[in-house]
């Protein structure tokens, strides 16, 4: 997982980041008034939200990056951090940015009711806000076409169906799941490299046909023959994190534990992103934003054209794109 950059030392970009400084101490002196004016918090931060993100739009990437620190560190941090989605998301209970109790907040998950319901008035109000930005939307529904993508999976081919998770997180794609349910699935297996999330779906799910794997993208590309064949691979949250290369192999990988006619989903967060100025800074959770473009790249590297059915879409929200690429029986 990318690093967050709560410890990075801001470096200094000439004139660019000193005009940038300079108006990003104007947004945030804003907001500090606003705080002590006891204004609506899911306004506050509404309005954070806005003027972050356009910030961040005309910035360099570099010089961005070097403001990132210079948000974190000022006092009204602290108040962000009442939201328990953003302390979430800041502290890294789990050591690393984007795990998946981080999910639950943003799905709104009932694991998480009791963290939410004694979160502070202004942590409630918060809340309200950010698990309904854009990028949260976006993650829900993911979540929701992932179960699509499984039944339907399982209605082609019947009870012999296999299908495996990478970086599945708390599986909760699985909750909704009628193949599951009505036991039309012969293995779901489900892989991730946090041994909290692996404990957590072999409890969840026993007696089922997920099976909890602990692994990661390694065990994918040094022992992926082992897991065997599969109907339906997907990475749904992991390629935000993948340099081009590891993509590129990982992807080279999944087309080959395909079962003939057997579909690989991958799925990244899409550039333009309206809340990764706020999500960058205050939540100290950085994803690798891609276009459709490059999503191809990953697609054109990775197959023979000629041999697969393609193809890339976004999300119904559009912050979410989608590579799907069926292997030909």
């Amino acid at each position: 997982m990318i690093a967050g950059n709560r410890h990075r030392k801001p470096e200094h970009h000439g004139e660019a980041f000193e005009t940038a400084r300079a108006e990003l101490a104007l947004i945030l002196h804003a907001t500090s008034q606003q705080i002590e004016q006891g204004k609506n918090p899911a306004e506050t931060v509404r309005r954070l939200l806005s003027t972050l993100n356009a910030l961040r739009s005309r910035l360099h990437p570099d010089v961005w990056q070097a403001l990132i620190p210079v948000a974190q560190n000022h006092p009204i941090l602290d108040y962000f951090l009442e939201d328990p989605l953003t302390r979430w998301s800041f502290t890294k209970p789990r050591g690393y940015s984007g795990d998946a109790q981080l999910l639950d907040y943003i799905y709104c998950d009932p694991h998480v009711a009791d963290s939410v319901a004694n979160a502070s008035e202004i942590g409630t109000a918060l809340y309200s806000h950010t698990k309904n930005v854009p990028s949260c939307i976006a993650a829900r529904e993911r979540r929701d076409l992932l179960t699509r993508y499984v039944d339907e999976t399982a209605a082609r081919n019947g009870s012999e169906t296999e299908v495996l998770a990478i970086a599945a997180g708390h599986l909760r794609e699985a909750n909704r799941s009628a193949a599951l349910a009505e036991g039309r699935i012969k293995r779901w297996v489900a892989l991730d490299q946090d041994p909290l999330s692996v404990g957590l779906i072999a409890r969840e799910f026993q007696g089922t046909a997920v099976e909890a794997v602990d692994g990661s993208v390694r065990t994918v590309l040094a022992r992926g023959h082992k897991l065997g064949k599969f109907d339906l691979i997907y990475a749904s949250g992991l390629y935000d994190y993948l340099a081009d290369n590891v993509a590129v192999k990982l992807t080279k990988h999944c087309m080959q534990m395909l079962k003939p006619g057997g579909t690989f989903l991958f799925a990244n967060y899409a550039e333009g992103n309206p809340d990764a100025g706020y999500r960058e800074t205050f939540m100290d959770w950085v994803l690798l934003l891609r276009s459709e473009a490059d999503m191809w790249n990953i697609i054109n590297a990775s197959v023979d054209r000629n041999t697969v059915e393609a193809q890339v879409f976004f999300g119904e929200n559009r912050n979410v794109l989608y590579g799907l690429i069926g292997k030909r029986g």
